[in-house]
Protein backbone atom coordinates (compact mmCIF):
# COMPACT_ATOMS: atom_id res chain seq x y z
CA UNK A 1 0.00 0.00 0.00
CA UNK A 2 2.92 2.23 -0.62
CA UNK A 3 1.19 4.44 -2.96
CA UNK A 4 -1.78 5.42 -0.83
CA UNK A 5 0.31 6.89 2.03
CA UNK A 6 2.69 10.22 1.95
CA UNK A 7 5.81 10.34 0.82
CA UNK A 8 7.83 11.28 3.72
CA UNK A 9 11.61 13.10 2.46
CA UNK A 10 12.29 16.46 1.55
CA UNK A 11 9.80 17.18 -0.38
CA UNK A 12 6.89 17.28 2.29
CA UNK A 13 9.37 19.63 4.24
CA UNK A 14 9.96 21.96 1.82
CA UNK A 15 6.19 22.35 0.80
CA UNK A 16 4.97 22.57 4.40
CA UNK A 17 7.62 25.55 4.79
CA UNK A 18 6.48 27.30 1.84
CA UNK A 19 2.88 26.79 2.82
CA UNK A 20 3.95 28.49 5.77
CA UNK A 21 6.21 31.19 4.67
CA UNK A 22 3.21 31.59 2.50
CA UNK A 23 0.85 31.93 5.26
CA UNK A 24 2.92 34.82 6.98
CA UNK A 25 3.58 36.59 3.76
CA UNK A 26 -0.02 37.34 3.03
CA UNK A 27 -0.89 38.28 7.22
CA UNK A 28 1.85 40.17 6.53
CA UNK A 29 0.85 42.16 3.13
CA UNK A 30 -3.12 42.40 4.63
CA UNK A 31 -1.83 43.44 7.55
CA UNK A 32 -3.72 41.12 9.42
CA UNK A 33 -1.11 41.10 12.66
CA UNK A 34 -0.98 37.21 12.08
CA UNK A 35 2.51 36.99 10.09
CA UNK A 36 4.92 36.31 13.55
CA UNK A 37 2.31 33.90 15.20
CA UNK A 38 1.86 31.66 12.20
CA UNK A 39 5.58 31.14 11.49
CA UNK A 40 5.85 30.38 15.28
CA UNK A 41 2.90 28.35 14.89
CA UNK A 42 3.95 26.12 12.36
CA UNK A 43 7.57 25.76 14.00
CA UNK A 44 5.70 24.61 17.19
CA UNK A 45 4.28 22.43 15.04
CA UNK A 46 7.20 20.52 13.77
CA UNK A 47 8.52 20.21 17.38
CA UNK A 48 5.71 19.34 19.17
CA UNK A 49 4.28 16.74 16.68
CA UNK A 50 7.47 15.62 16.43
CA UNK A 51 8.09 15.03 19.94
CA UNK A 52 4.95 13.52 20.62
CA UNK A 53 4.91 10.82 17.75
CA UNK A 54 8.50 9.61 19.64
CA UNK A 55 6.81 9.92 22.73
CA UNK A 56 3.53 7.99 21.72
CA UNK A 57 5.30 5.30 19.64
CA UNK A 58 6.71 4.67 23.71
CA UNK A 59 3.79 4.57 25.41
CA UNK A 60 1.06 2.77 23.38
CA UNK A 61 1.99 -0.32 24.84
CA UNK A 62 0.56 0.62 28.29
CA UNK A 63 -3.12 1.92 28.84
CA UNK A 64 -1.52 3.59 32.20
CA UNK A 65 0.53 5.75 29.81
CA UNK A 66 -1.58 6.64 27.67
CA UNK A 67 -4.61 7.08 30.10
CA UNK A 68 -1.75 10.05 32.19
CA UNK A 69 -1.06 11.20 28.21
CA UNK A 70 -4.27 11.98 27.82
CA UNK A 71 -4.59 13.99 31.28
CA UNK A 72 -1.68 15.73 29.83
CA UNK A 73 -3.83 16.58 26.77
CA UNK A 74 -6.85 17.83 28.84
CA UNK A 75 -4.47 20.41 30.72
CA UNK A 76 -2.30 21.84 27.67
CA UNK A 77 -6.03 22.62 25.89
CA UNK A 78 -7.58 24.01 29.26
CA UNK A 79 -4.35 26.41 29.61
CA UNK A 80 -4.69 27.26 26.39
CA UNK A 81 -8.40 27.88 26.73
CA UNK A 82 -8.21 29.87 29.63
CA UNK A 83 -5.70 32.22 27.83
CA UNK A 84 -7.59 32.91 25.00
CA UNK A 85 -10.93 33.42 27.16
CA UNK A 86 -9.15 35.73 29.45
CA UNK A 87 -5.93 37.12 31.00
CA UNK A 88 -7.85 36.87 34.82
CA UNK A 89 -7.05 33.98 36.42
CA UNK A 90 -10.25 32.38 36.33
CA UNK A 91 -10.15 31.11 33.15
CA UNK A 92 -8.35 28.28 34.08
CA UNK A 93 -12.22 27.10 35.08
CA UNK A 94 -11.85 25.82 31.19
CA UNK A 95 -10.34 23.01 32.41
CA UNK A 96 -14.13 21.72 33.42
CA UNK A 97 -16.01 21.85 30.12
CA UNK A 98 -12.82 20.34 28.19
CA UNK A 99 -12.53 17.28 31.12
CA UNK A 100 -16.45 16.97 31.61
CA UNK A 101 -16.94 16.06 27.68
CA UNK A 102 -14.27 14.12 26.31
CA UNK A 103 -13.02 11.85 29.02
CA UNK A 104 -16.45 10.22 29.87
CA UNK A 105 -17.04 10.15 25.86
CA UNK A 106 -13.66 8.38 25.30
CA UNK A 107 -14.65 5.75 28.10
CA UNK A 108 -17.51 4.66 27.55
CA UNK A 109 -16.57 3.87 23.86
CA UNK A 110 -13.88 1.76 25.24
CA UNK A 111 -16.07 0.14 27.55
CA UNK A 112 -18.83 -0.52 24.80
CA UNK A 113 -15.75 -2.09 22.81
CA UNK A 114 -16.45 0.84 19.92
CA UNK A 115 -12.74 1.57 20.42
CA UNK A 116 -10.01 -0.64 21.88
CA UNK A 117 -8.56 -0.15 24.61
CA UNK A 118 -5.02 0.09 23.61
CA UNK A 119 -3.23 3.63 23.42
CA UNK A 120 -2.62 3.90 19.49
CA UNK A 121 -6.78 3.86 19.33
CA UNK A 122 -7.62 5.89 22.36
CA UNK A 123 -5.04 8.99 22.05
CA UNK A 124 -5.91 9.92 18.41
CA UNK A 125 -9.82 9.75 20.09
CA UNK A 126 -9.14 11.13 22.59
CA UNK A 127 -7.51 14.31 21.09
CA UNK A 128 -9.75 14.68 18.40
CA UNK A 129 -12.39 14.79 20.88
CA UNK A 130 -10.14 17.10 23.14
CA UNK A 131 -9.31 19.86 20.45
CA UNK A 132 -12.64 20.16 19.21
CA UNK A 133 -13.87 20.59 22.78
CA UNK A 134 -10.60 23.52 23.67
CA UNK A 135 -11.95 25.42 20.47
CA UNK A 136 -15.60 25.47 21.54
CA UNK A 137 -14.59 26.45 24.98
CA UNK A 138 -12.53 29.40 23.67
CA UNK A 139 -14.73 30.65 21.40
CA UNK A 140 -18.12 30.34 23.76
CA UNK A 141 -15.83 32.21 26.28
CA UNK A 142 -14.75 34.57 24.30
CA UNK A 143 -17.81 35.76 22.79
CA UNK A 144 -20.16 35.40 26.30
CA UNK A 145 -17.54 37.50 27.86
CA UNK A 146 -17.73 40.05 25.03
CA UNK A 147 -21.60 40.04 24.67
CA UNK A 148 -21.85 41.04 27.83
CA UNK A 149 -19.43 43.75 28.32
CA UNK A 150 -20.99 45.40 24.74
CA UNK A 151 -24.32 44.73 26.03
CA UNK A 152 -23.86 45.73 29.72
CA UNK A 153 -26.60 48.07 30.06
CA UNK A 154 -29.46 45.27 29.04
CA UNK A 155 -27.85 43.29 31.80
CA UNK A 156 -28.84 46.00 34.03
CA UNK A 157 -32.25 46.80 32.40
CA UNK A 158 -32.71 42.84 33.39
CA UNK A 159 -31.61 43.31 36.89
CA UNK A 160 -34.18 46.36 37.21
CA UNK A 161 -36.85 43.74 36.31
CA UNK A 162 -36.06 41.67 39.00
CA UNK A 163 -33.80 39.21 37.09
CA UNK A 164 -31.61 37.16 38.93
CA UNK A 165 -27.55 37.94 38.07
CA UNK A 166 -26.91 34.56 36.23
CA UNK A 167 -30.34 34.76 34.76
CA UNK A 168 -30.16 38.54 33.22
CA UNK A 169 -26.57 37.13 31.86
CA UNK A 170 -28.01 34.14 30.10
CA UNK A 171 -30.79 36.04 28.52
CA UNK A 172 -28.41 38.21 26.94
CA UNK A 173 -25.57 35.90 26.58
CA UNK A 174 -27.11 32.51 25.10
CA UNK A 175 -27.60 33.40 21.46
CA UNK A 176 -24.15 34.62 21.17
CA UNK A 177 -23.24 31.06 23.46
CA UNK A 178 -24.31 29.11 20.61
CA UNK A 179 -22.68 30.80 17.70
CA UNK A 180 -19.36 29.43 18.91
CA UNK A 181 -21.00 25.50 17.58
CA UNK A 182 -21.68 26.74 13.80
CA UNK A 183 -18.02 25.52 12.95
CA UNK A 184 -18.79 22.04 14.14
CA UNK A 185 -22.78 22.25 12.95
CA UNK A 186 -21.26 23.56 9.40
CA UNK A 187 -18.45 20.75 9.31
CA UNK A 188 -20.53 17.88 10.45
CA UNK A 189 -23.62 19.36 7.63
CA UNK A 190 -21.05 19.87 4.49
CA UNK A 191 -19.00 16.64 5.18
CA UNK A 192 -18.23 14.57 1.86
CA UNK A 193 -19.51 17.64 -0.06
CA UNK A 194 -17.23 20.05 0.94
CA UNK A 195 -14.80 19.01 3.29
CA UNK A 196 -13.09 15.32 3.72
CA UNK A 197 -11.99 15.57 7.30
CA UNK A 198 -8.61 14.29 9.09
CA UNK A 199 -10.13 11.23 10.48
CA UNK A 200 -11.59 10.13 6.73
CA UNK A 201 -8.22 10.71 5.06
CA UNK A 202 -5.70 9.35 7.83
CA UNK A 203 -7.71 5.78 7.57
CA UNK A 204 -7.40 6.43 3.71
CA UNK A 205 -4.14 6.98 4.11
CA UNK A 206 -3.80 3.94 6.35
CA UNK A 207 -5.13 1.01 4.60
CA UNK A 208 -8.99 1.04 5.44
CA UNK A 209 -11.63 0.80 2.73
CA UNK A 210 -13.98 3.96 1.72
CA UNK A 211 -16.65 2.66 3.72
CA UNK A 212 -14.41 1.43 7.22
CA UNK A 213 -12.85 5.71 7.00
CA UNK A 214 -16.62 6.71 6.03
CA UNK A 215 -17.84 5.06 9.26
CA UNK A 216 -15.51 6.21 11.73
CA UNK A 217 -15.76 9.63 10.57
CA UNK A 218 -19.69 10.13 11.03
CA UNK A 219 -18.90 8.95 14.30
CA UNK A 220 -15.92 11.21 15.34
CA UNK A 221 -18.30 14.26 13.69
CA UNK A 222 -21.61 13.27 15.76
CA UNK A 223 -19.14 12.64 18.74
CA UNK A 224 -17.50 15.94 18.38
CA UNK A 225 -21.53 17.50 17.98
CA UNK A 226 -22.21 16.34 21.50
CA UNK A 227 -18.82 16.84 23.26
CA UNK A 228 -18.64 20.93 21.96
CA UNK A 229 -22.04 21.31 23.17
CA UNK A 230 -21.63 20.21 26.04
CA UNK A 231 -18.62 22.49 26.65
CA UNK A 232 -20.40 25.47 25.15
CA UNK A 233 -23.60 24.75 27.76
CA UNK A 234 -20.90 24.78 30.71
CA UNK A 235 -18.96 27.05 29.73
CA UNK A 236 -21.55 29.70 29.13
CA UNK A 237 -23.12 28.94 32.68
CA UNK A 238 -19.81 29.42 34.39
CA UNK A 239 -19.31 32.81 32.82
CA UNK A 240 -23.01 33.63 33.92
CA UNK A 241 -22.48 33.01 37.00
CA UNK A 242 -19.18 35.12 37.70
CA UNK A 243 -16.93 32.35 37.99
CA UNK A 244 -15.13 33.26 34.83
CA UNK A 245 -14.58 36.92 34.07
CA UNK A 246 -12.58 39.30 32.03
CA UNK A 247 -9.39 41.23 34.22
CA UNK A 248 -10.60 44.27 35.26
CA UNK A 249 -9.29 47.46 34.02
CA UNK A 250 -6.77 50.25 35.92
CA UNK A 251 -9.54 52.28 36.10
CA UNK A 252 -11.74 49.52 37.50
Amino acid sequence: MGSATVVIGPGLAVAGGLAVLLAAAIAAAARLGTGRATVVAGVRAVVQLGAVSLLIGAIVGSVLLSAAFVLVMVGVAAWTAARRITPHRSGWWAVLPIAVAPLPVTALLVLSGVVPPVGIAVIPMAGILIGGTMTATSLAGRRVLDELRTRHGEVEAALSLGFLPRDAAMEIARPSAGQALVPAIDQTRTVGLVTLPGAFVGMLLGGATPLQAGAVQVLVLVLLLVVETVAVALMLELVCRGLVRRAPTAAG
